[in-house]
């Protein structure tokens, strides 16, 4: 049987409900999905889906990175939109974090996010 070990770090959210950041099982980082809270003062940052995306996305790597991993292992993403026409502008930002080959994705858009957030992102990565 794999070990299980909890990932925590202070430079992404602490969780909101009852559940982990993160665990490592099996060589491979299942993280919670991110919104985007500055973790510094637990807030929904403000600025639309540019903004919001760069602070998910920025609380996805700090788990990552916690986890003694780098973006470019994140193997899998899944990414939820509160409106999917926010579907572009939010590959603009999702492609800055991401060289090279990109990690295989699912998008669901038109759903309610916790706290009023406009996007939500949940990653699968080796370490």
């Amino acid at each position: 049987m794999s070990t299980i070990k909890v990932i925590s770090t202070d430079n992404a959210p602490a969780a909101i409900g009852p559940y982990v950041q993160g665990k490592i099982v099996g060589g491979l980082l299942f993280a919670s999905g991110q919104i985007p809270l500055d973790p510094k003062t637990g807030k929904l940052v403000e600025g639309g889906i540019s903004a919001q995306a760069k602070q998910a996305l920025t609380n996805v790597k700090a788990l990552v990175e916690a986890a003694g991993s780098d973006m470019s292992k994140v193997v899998k993403t899944t990414c939820f939109l509160k409106d999917i026409a926010d579907f572009s502008a939010f590959n603009e930002v999702y492609a800055t974090f991401f060289s090279g080959d990109a990690p295989a994705r699912s998008c669901v858009g038109g759903i309610d996010l916790p706290k009023g957030a406009l996007c939500e992102i949940e990653v699968i990565a080796a370490v």
